[in-house]
């Protein structure tokens, strides 16, 4: 995308979802995304963009629809990312929501994929604006903004962690962080919490002995939040592990000595 086009989408972008939350005769309203137009009828070049982005993300989904791997539907989605980033970037800029109709769309979709593409930084920039403005997914998602946010980040993590990975705990801080005060279901919070405490545990190896003992207090502090939420998310064993582990470092620690007193002061 060349730089005059992207300063173009930018600018159209916050446009649209400027003109949407602009109040109109007195009162607010916000009116839906035009419909694409007639066959020889003209429109702003905002509503032009807007109906630009839709046919883009219409094409890429039904792409990705028709695509059966798991992998070639994330490699697809690496691609087409970056063709919607000025869009995206108008409408941060704007700060006043994502509009109306299907343009309103985009950004949430494009913040699931910048999840499933491990782009977390920019999802959870997105997903700082999605939670702030209360912003409805697609309705194809089938769960609400918090929700998804915290299960699919949740989920990749454990599943890094299954195969011995580490994942970044900033990421997940960040997620509890954004979404601690969300009514979510306890199964799915507990499983941000068990991959957070399974962070720390692993932290705790590479330590010395007090740092050390701060990441395992604070992973068993996690874990057993998600064993209380939900008992069967499978953190039992994990728990059992960095209590041996809390008994070890206190048991190789060097017991302090009695500091030697002098004579007392007459």
């Amino acid at each position: 995308m060349s730089l005059a086009r992207r300063h173009r989408e930018r600018i159209l972008a916050a446009q649209t979802v400027s003109a949407a939350a602009a109040p109109v005769g007195g009162a607010a309203h916000a009116p839906a995304a035009a419909p694409l137009p007639a066959a020889g009828a003209t429109s702003s070049p905002a509503a032009r963009a807007a109906n630009q982005i839709v046919l883009r993300m219409t094409h890429d989904l039904r792409t990705l629809k028709e695509t059966r791997s798991i992998d070639m539907k994330i490699a697809k989605k690496r691609v087409m990312l970056p063709e919607y980033r000025a869009w995206i970037e108008g409408i941060l800029a704007a700060d006043t929501g994502v509009g109306t109709g299907l343009a309103a769309d985009v950004l949430p979709t494009i913040m699931v994929w910048a999840i499933d593409i491990g782009d977390y930084d920019y999802a959870l920039t997105l997903a700082e604006f999605v939670l702030r403005h209360r912003v409805a997914l697609p309705k194809r998602y089938e769960r609400d903004a918090a929700t998804l946010i915290v299960e699919e980040i949740a989920d990749q993590a454990i599943r890094a962690q299954n195969g011995d990975q580490r994942f970044p705990l900033e990421i997940l801080d960040r997620v509890h962080d954004l979404t601690t005060a969300d009514d979510i279901h306890d199964q799915v919070r507990a499983k941000l919490l068990k991959a957070i405490g399974v962070e720390h545990l692993a932290a705790a190896q590479d330590l010395e002995a007090v740092p050390a003992l701060c990441a395992l207090a604070l992973g068993l502090n996690n874990l057993r939040e998600a064993q209380r939420l939900h008992d069967r998310i499978g953190v039992k064993d994990k728990i059992k592990r960095a209590d041996k582990m809390l008994t070890a470092i206190n048991a190789a620690a060097p017991t302090p000595k009695p500091e030697q007193g002098g004579d007392p002061v007459a």
